[in-house]
């Protein structure tokens, strides 16, 4: 017969098992995914003359539409089904976040938990839908004023085009959502990533093949990768900075019992604002270049001058990027973080931070702290977009070497880890907790 132990070892061999193959089948799902959502990029939008519109792109592709082709894997550069690619969405998520500071319904529904959060979620697919007509009928249209791009121009191309990208943008947000859910990471975040991924190795061909033909001297490529590997290395170390507030809590009385005062941090990240900031300010500075582009230089006089004090390596242009980063950095932090209810959940759990009283003077240190460490977080974000910006100006580099991608595929990179590593601490934590239910049962 077998004993208890035994049995309980089988069982927990068993979890183990079950565990690591969950981990794996989490993984596969989200190859699988990224693999689907990169074979979409590469498949035309019908009605459309993929050559006249290369011809086009190659002209435009200074502008925010080159800033937009990074991000959706070469899909705008195809004038794929994914062209929109996952941006609606991102936009979506942003305006509702920045209407739940001045909407008290929207704020009412962030304080109700989880059901809120659905509530909201809806909310942020069904603006995604909105977003992505209007955007996709402006390039229909766009796309018929353009020469001989669009074979048969009419409200029938309109419609399919606004059918085609719409779809193709709900499906990514379906794809992203289920990654999430069932794979590893953010689902959203890597959609990006693995479209900036995917073009890294043509960018980098291209820069071999700039210096074999004597464009780019063999010292200026050497240090462009080492600026690269600096680059990443003062990201990942910027990205884990934080700023700890002691917090402590009282003693406390349970029954006969009493509980000794406990103590914890309150971390605040030094770049609380993410990619965010660098991402709109490139969108709003890059609009001029991009509308007098689709102009042909038929525009007004005022519209030509303000593409030319704004091109990329100008000083007005570096001066204004720089503000907005700063900007924006400022901006957000305050919307995703508020010292004010942070300082009352505190107060509610007993909690409070030493020498400074509950309540509103504890909102006023943490907003006192936060700014500080946003000062320094903001500085960080506009000189690691503003180095590589430098080098695409100055040094012919590809797109893909700016410190907007660079800080996209740093941050998703190290949040994907950080969940495959919990999964796999859960894991042996879990095996620990078995083994001393064994040690006890052989006992």
């Amino acid at each position: 017969m077998v004993s208890a132990a035994e049995q309980l070892a089988a069982n927990l061999n068993f979890g183990a098992l079950a565990k690591a193959e969950e981990l794996k089948k989490r993984i596969w799902f989200t190859l699988g995914a990224l693999i689907i959502y990169r074979l979409g990029t590469y498949i035309p939008m019908p009605g459309i003359n993929p050559d006249a519109f290369a011809q086009a792109f190659q002209q435009a592709q200074g502008g925010i539409l080159g800033l937009f082709n990074m991000f959706s894997g070469g899909a705008v550069e195809r004038m794929a089904i994914f062209a929109l690619n996952i941006m609606p969405y991102i936009s979506a998520s942003i305006i509702l976040q920045l209407m739940q500071t001045v909407s008290p319904r929207l704020e009412q529904l962030k304080k109700e938990g989880e059901q809120g959060r659905k509530v909201i979620n809806q909310y942020t697919r069904y603006l995604t839908a909105v977003l992505c007509i209007f955007q996709s009928y402006g390039i229909a249209v766009g796309l018929e004023g353009s020469g001989t791009i669009v074979a048969d121009p009419g409200w029938f191309f309109r419609l399919s085009t606004v059918i085609t990208l719409t779809g193709g943008t709900m499906f990514l947000m379906w794809l992203g959502e289920q990654i999430t859910a069932r794979g590893i990471g953010n689902g959203i975040s890597l959609i990006i990533m693995a479209g900036i991924v995917a073009e890294l190795p043509s960018a980098i061909v291209g820069t071999l093949e700039l210096g074999r033909q004597g464009a780019l001297s063999t010292g200026l490529i050497l240090a462009v990768i080492l600026v690269a590997v600096a680059v990443i290395a003062f990201i990942v170390f910027m990205e884990r900075a934080q700023r700890r507030l002691l917090i402590q809590y009282p003693k406390r009385q349970v029954g006969n019992q009493m509980f000794e005062g406990q103590t914890s941090h309150l971390p605040l990240k030094l770049n609380s604002a993410g990619v965010i900031p660098p991402i709109f300010a490139s969108s709003l500075l890059l609009v001029p270049t991009t509308v007098a582009s689709f102009s042909s230089g038929q525009g007004p006089e005022w519209l030509t001058t303000i593409t030319a004090v704004l091109g990329h390596g100008q000083p007005l242009y570096m001066f204004l990027y720089i503000g907005m980063i700063v900007f924006f950095a400022f901006f957000y932090t305050a919307i995703v973080f508020n010292p004010v209810d942070t300082a009352d959940n505190l107060k509610k759990h007993g909690g409070f931070i030493p020498g400074i009283r509950p309540g509103e003077r504890t909102a006023q240190y943490i907003d006192y702290v936060l700014t500080r460490i946003t000062v320094v977080g903001a500085a960080y974000l506009a000189l690691v977009c503003l180095l590589p910006e430098i080098l695409i100006s100055y040094a012919a580099v590809p797109f893909y070497f700016g410190g907007t991608s660079l800080l996209i595929v740093v941050s998703v990179t190290m949040d994907t880890v950080a969940q495959v590593q919990g999964h796999l601490l859960a894991h042996q934590y879990e095996g620990l907790i078995k083994k001393s239910k064994l040690r006890g049962a052989r006992r």
